[in-house]
C-alpha cells in the first residue's frame, strides 16, 4: 500500500487493515488504528507506521477511544517465512522477555545487531522496542482486569523495575498505573473480575483461592478481523479434544472450550467462548504464573488462527472457479493452529493412518497413562499433556498401536526433547520439514500437518488426504493446479475438508 492509499483505509475507518497499519496524528500526538471512529486528520498532519511500537518510538502515545494495542496481529508475520517474519512471531512468544534480544538472535542463527538493523529498516522498531510495546499491552490488561498491586503487574508483565513500568505506561498512554485501572469499564473485587470463575492454578496445576495475590482469573476479549466462521473452529476442536486435557461444554452455537495448558513459567486452564462479539472471542485465562500471560495469549490466538485476513484469503482463493462456491458458502473460515507445538506433533503420530476417532481414543490412552494429574480436577481438565522428555523412553504398551508406529512417537518425542527438531514459533518451517522427514516414521502427511497446525503455516496442501481428495473431487477441484491458491492453501484444504461430498452411485 501506498501511504495516499492508507490515508483512504482512514478516511472510510475501514477495520480491515486495523493492525496492518498505524497512523499518527502530529497536531495531537496520538496515534490510532486505521478504524478509529475520532474525526478523520487532515493527510498533511498523519504519520503512517507499520507497527505501534515505531509510533510509540517517534514520540506518538495509544488513543484511548481507539486503543489501537487491542487490534489483531498482522497476518504477514504468521505468512511469511523470512527473518523478519520469524522473529515477530518469536517476540509474541515471550522470547525477548525470557531470554533477552541475544537469545532471540541465537535462535534465528543471525547476530543481535543483524535482528536489529533488519528489524529497525522493516518496521521502524527494534527487537526491545517491539517487546516493551507489548509489555505494556500486557500491564493494561492486567490493571485493568486483576485486583492486583501495580508492583505485581510490573514484574508479571516483564518489567524490570517499577520505574521502568510507571515511565513506559505514561509515555505509551499518557497515563499512570492508578488513571489507566480507574479508567475499567468494571471495577473488580479482591477475589477477582467480576464473573470469573473458580480460582487461580496452584503450583501442581490445582487450584485455589489465595495465590497470586488472590486473582480468580484474567478476562480477555480475543480480537480478530473480518468474518469469523466460529462453527468451523468449535467444531474441528471438539472432534479431537483429548479426555481430561480438553473438553467442550455447552450447545452447539453457544459453546465453551476448555483446556490445561503448560506454559513456560507455569500452568494455565484457558475458556474460550464460540459466541462472538462484535469482532472479538471472550476469553478467560486462570494462570499459576502471571507472567506467563503474554506467551498464553499469543498461544490461544495461534490455536484459533485469530490473526488471519479472511479479506486476502477469499480473494485469493474465491478467484478459482470450484473454490469460489465454497468461498461463498463459509465465510472466515480458519485454519486452526495449536497452544502447544510439541503436544500436536505427537498427537499428529497417534493420528497416522487412522480415522480422527482412533486417533482420538490413543490420545486419551496416552494422557490416562503418562500425563501429569492436576492437583485438583477442575470440570472434565484432570491432566496436562505429557512431556516430551517422558515419553521418549516410555514403553507406551497402553497404546493399542504397532510397535513400530509406537517406536516413531518415542523417536519423535526424543527428538524434540533434545532438540533436534525445532517447533518454537520462530522455527524455520523449510529446515523444520526436513528434520521431521529425518526421522524414521514420519512421512510427508505427519510433517505437513505439523507444518499447518505447529508452525503455524498458512500455504500447506496434504496432497495424499484421502479427506482432501474426496473434497476436491465433490467440489470439482484440480489439485495440480494450487499452486494459484498460494500463500493459502491451507485455508484451501480446509474449505476442501468442509465441502459437501459427492453421493455414491
Amino acid at each position: 500500500m501506498s501511504d495516499d492509499s492508507r490515508y483512504e483505509a482512514v478516511c472510510s475507518r475501514d477495520a480491515r487493515f486495523d493492525g496492518e497499519f498505524f497512523f499518527g496524528v502530529a497536531t495531537t500526538g496520538i496515534y490510532c488504528r486505521p478504524s478509529c471512529p475520532a474525526t478523520t486528520p487532515r493527510r498533511k498532519n498523519v504519520r503512517f507506521f507499520p507497527t505501534s511500537a515505531a509510533a510509540q518510538g517517534a514520540g506518538f502515545r495509544a488513543c484511548r477511544r481507539c486503543r489501537p494495542d487491542a487490534v489483531p496481529g498482522s497476518a504477514d508475520w504468521n505468512a511469511r517465512a523470512d527473518a523478519v517474519g520469524r522473529a515477530m512471531r518469536m517476540i509474541g512468544d515471550g522470547v525477548v522477555d525470557r531470554e533477552g534480544v541475544s537469545g532471540l538472535a541465537s535462535r534465528l542463527g543471525y547476530s543481535a545487531r543483524q535482528v536489529q538493523r533488519q528489524l529497525t529498516a522493516e518496521l521502524g522498531a527494534g527487537p526491545v522496542a517491539l517487546a516493551r510495546a507489548q509489555r505494556a499491552h500486557t500491564a493494561r490488561i492486567l490493571l485493568q482486569t486483576t485486583a492486583l498491586r501495580a508492583s505485581e503487574i510490573a514484574f508479571a508483565a516483564g518489567f524490570s523495575s517499577v520505574r521502568q513500568f510507571n515511565d513506559t505506561l505514561r509515555e505509551i498512554y499518557a497515563a499512570t498505573p492508578t488513571e489507566l485501572r480507574a479508567a475499567r469499564p468494571e471495577k473488580p473485587s479482591r477475589s477477582g473480575p467480576a464473573g470469573a470463575p473458580g480460582g487461580v492454578l496452584g503450583t501442581n496445576g490445582g487450584t485455589n483461592g489465595g495465590t497470586n495475590g488472590g486473582t480468580a482469573g484474567v478476562p480477555l476479549r480475543l480480537a480478530y478481523r473480518g468474518p469469523y466462521d466460529t462453527t468451523q473452529v468449535f467444531d474441528y476442536l471438539a472432534r479431537r479434544a483429548l479426555t481430561g486435557l480438553e473438553e467442550m461444554v455447552g450447545a452447539p452455537g453457544a459453546r465453551t472450550y476448555r483446556r490445561t495448558l503448560r506454559l513456560p513459567h507455569a500452568c494455565a486452564i484457558v475458556e474460550v467462548d464460540e459466541r462472538p462479539g462484535d469482532g472479538w472471542l471472550e476469553c478467560r485465562l486462570r494462570l499459576t504464573e502471571l507472567r506467563d500471560l503474554t506467551t498464553a495469549i499469543q498461544r490461544i490466538r495461534r490455536l484459533f488462527d485469530l490473526d488471519a485476513d479472511p479479506y486476502a484469503v477469499a480473494e485469493r482463493l474465491g478467484a478459482d472457479a470450484a473454490l469460489a462456491p465454497l468461498v461463498a458458502a463459509r465465510p472466515g473460515l480458519r485454519s486452526p493452529g495449536t497452544a502447544d507445538p510439541h503436544e500436536l506433533a505427537l498427537r499428529a503420530v497417534l493420528g497416522q493412518q487412522v480415522s480422527v476417532a482412533a486417533g482420538r481414543v490413543l490420545g486419551d490412552g496416552l494422557i490416562a497413562a503418562y500425563g501429569k494429574p492436576l492437583e485438583r480436577p477442575d470440570g472434565g481438565l484432570t491432566h496436562l499433556f505429557p512431556r516430551a522428555e517422558g515419553l521418549a523412553e516410555a514403553p507406551l504398551a497402553e497404546l493399542g498401536m504397532p510397535e513400530n508406529r509406537r517406536a516413531t512417537l518415542r523417536t519423535l518425542a526424543a527428538a524434540l526433547a533434545d532438540g533436534t527438531v525445532r517447533l518454537d514459533a520462530g522455527a524455520d518451517r523449510d529446515r523444520t520439514e526436513k528434520e521431521l522427514l529425518g526421522l524414521r516414521g514420519i512421512g510427508p502427511w505427519t510433517s505437513g500437518y505439523i507444518r499447518m497446525r505447529a508452525l503455524s503455516d498458512p500455504d500447506v496442501l496434504l496432497e495424499p488426504d484421502v479427506a482432501v481428495r474426496a473434497g476436491a473431487r465433490g467440489a470439482g477441484a484440480h489439485l495440480e493446479d494450487s499452486e494459484g491458491w498460494r500463500p493459502w492453501r491451507s485455508y484451501a484444504m480446509h474449505h476442501l475438508w468442509n465441502a459437501p461430498r459427492p453421493r455414491p452411485a
